[in-house]
């Protein structure tokens, strides 16, 4: 096949898994703006401005899918990432334990009463937040290289390690303080989407989200020649240990900006690039960009579920729950098929 040849095949393959899933995750957005714990009418809220219709999507509503489309497109985009430089479909933030380091720092600068502060003029808890994530990403990556024979499988239980540590962490920190700050604490561990967020907080989480994912996507070319192995790549001019790092980084940037506003959703960097990868192939360069739209979509309409039940429950369900009910029993479903061999 010629070079034109092979991007002109490129491109289509991008279109034809991007623009669906842009299109889903537009089509989410809308659909959660107009429906909730009560349907308003979305028409009158953008023609008439002093309805109440404009003031129910414009202070609760939008913050809040805005929100859900950024992270859920960073976790998923970070899966897909996870996924390549590991060699396994199973790997994704939160069973990583990327997310619980994350949420384990931002717990620790709520609780020492950093969560007004700047540094370097970003937010105390997203620095927080991203140094927690760094640090379970280096000890992962670290434990995994020093196991010869499966490194990459090292990888993966040392991040179910990782979770139960910090985890345990955070449990115990919600043990020794005041009631208050244990409520906030919760918060992190079942993750929650909040209306209230500002626009400058939200801004600065976009840019996070951005940022990594740019780097993701310039070396998604590179994260396709790492299905021939280390040497393979090795020998068609990638720097192994560059890419990784260069990839847990940015991954860890990703997750850190969103677990300091969102605490800890898991399992969208599962189900979406397994979804993704069904239907378009494993093309990186394909999925990278279409996860970061259907991430976006799911949590948006996963947020929405949550809304939706409150009229049963007559309390809000936390969406990272709902996501581990979505992702749990995939997660047990690929688990299966890997050790049978037939993933």
């Amino acid at each position: 096949m010629t070079r034109a040849a092979t991007a002109r095949h490129v491109g289509h393959g991008l279109g034809a898994a991007t623009l669906p899933s842009l299109a889903f995750l537009a089509l989410a957005m809308i659909v959660a703006m107009r429906f909730g714990t009560e349907p308003i009418s979305l028409i009158r809220a953008v023609t008439d401005a002093a309805s109440l219709d404009r003031v129910i999507v414009m202070e609760a509503r939008l913050p809040r899918v805005l929100l859900a489309a950024i992270a859920g497109g960073g976790l998923a985009i970070v899966g897909v990432a996870f996924q390549a430089v590991l060699g396994n479909p199973l790997a994704e933030p939160y069973v990583l334990g990327v997310s619980g380091g994350s949420a384990l720092g931002a717990t620790l600068a709520i609780v020492l009463g950093f969560s007004g502060m700047t540094l370097l003029g970003a937010g105390a808890v997203p620095v927080a937040a991203l140094a927690g994530g760094l640090a379970a990403t280096a000890f992962v990556a670290t434990v995994g290289r020093s196991v010869g024979t499966s490194p990459r499988t090292s990888m993966l239980l040392a991040g179910v390690v990782v979770n139960a540590m910090t985890s345990a962490a955070i449990t115990l920190v919600k043990t020794l303080v005041a009631a208050s700050q244990a409520q906030e604490v919760l918060f992190w561990l079942t993750g929650f989407l909040d209306a209230s967020i500002g626009g400058a907080q939200l801004g600065c989480v976009a840019v996070y989200v951005l940022a990594g994912s740019v780097s993701l996507l310039r070396d998604a070319g590179r994260l396709n020649l790492l299905s021939l192995g280390d040497e393979g790549a090795l020998h068609l001019g990638v720097d192994v240990q560059a890419l990784e790092r260069r990839t847990f980084i940015a991954c860890s940037v990703i997750v850190g900006a969103i677990v300091s506003v969102t605490g800890l959703i898991g399992f969208v960097g599962l189900i979406v690039p397994h979804a993704l990868r069904r239907l378009f192939g494993p093309d990186a360069r394909t999925l990278l960009p279409a996860s970061l739209f259907a991430g976006g979509g799911v949590l948006v309409l996963c947020d929405l579920g949550s809304r939706v039940l409150f009229r049963w429950f007559h309390r809000e369900l936390p969406v990272g729950a709902v996501t581990a009910l979505l992702g749990g029993p995939l997660f047990l479903v690929l688990l299966r098929r890997r050790e049978g061999g037939v993933d």
